[in-house]
């Protein structure tokens, strides 16, 4: 399977409307399986809400760093592998983070730092794709009032910020770098691995 990854420079908002199927195509002329990310503040709206556990509830930041992944690699898509990508995006992401000295806590899909939530995540399917939206906060600001957040800017490790705009790009290409090749690695190992029975 061959997956494109492409940043876009340009800020914009995540309103829920991006994980709809074929995104990546219809706004960037981009075929086949994708990784999109961009910076950008998220504000979901309640008709684009997929999780039915978040309906009534406020999804917003002003500014994220945002991941939208789609997949063509299985008719019909499945929730499930879905899900497992989704998990092995977060789990890659909370190990870049460990190489960095930042601690973090895991819960399902969600990354916690100094008791802050760091991201949001969300899978789905349609009856072509599947697709992942996941975003990570860069500063707590404009989150909801009854969470507790953190961004990327505001982590310290030893009285420094970890992350700031120099090295951001370079946390994102190496998140994606490393979440496709885990992807392909798999897709090889199938390939050349003797069925039992």
């Amino acid at each position: 399977m061959t997956i494109n990854h492409k940043h876009i420079n340009q800020i914009f908002e995540y309103d829920g409307s991006q994980i709809n199927p074929s995104w990546a195509f219809q706004e960037f002329g981009i075929y086949g399986s994708s990784v999109i990310t961009w910076i950008g503040p998220v504000n979901i709206t309640p008709d684009n809400l997929k999780d039915f556990a978040d309906v009534g509830l406020e999804i917003k930041s002003n500014y994220m760093v945002n991941f939208i992944c789609e997949f063509f690699d299985q008719q019909p898509p499945n929730m499930r592998v879905a899900y497992l990508r989704q998990r092995l995006l977060v789990m890659i992401f909370r190990e870049i983070l460990t190489e960095y000295g930042v601690e973090t806590n895991r819960e399902g899909d969600d990354i916690f730092v100094d008791g802050g939530k760091l991201s949001i995540s969300i899978a789905s399917v349609s009856l072509s794709s599947a697709k992942i939206h996941f975003a990570l906060n860069l500063k707590d600001e404009g989150t909801p009032d009854d969470v507790d957040t953190i961004g990327l800017y505001d982590i310290e490790v030893n009285g420094q910020h970890v992350f700031t705009e120099e090295n951001l790009l370079d946390l994102i290409n190496e998140t994606v770098t490393r979440f496709i090749d885990e992807l392909e690695t798999i897709e090889n190992d199938i390939s050349k691995t003797k069925v039992l029975g």
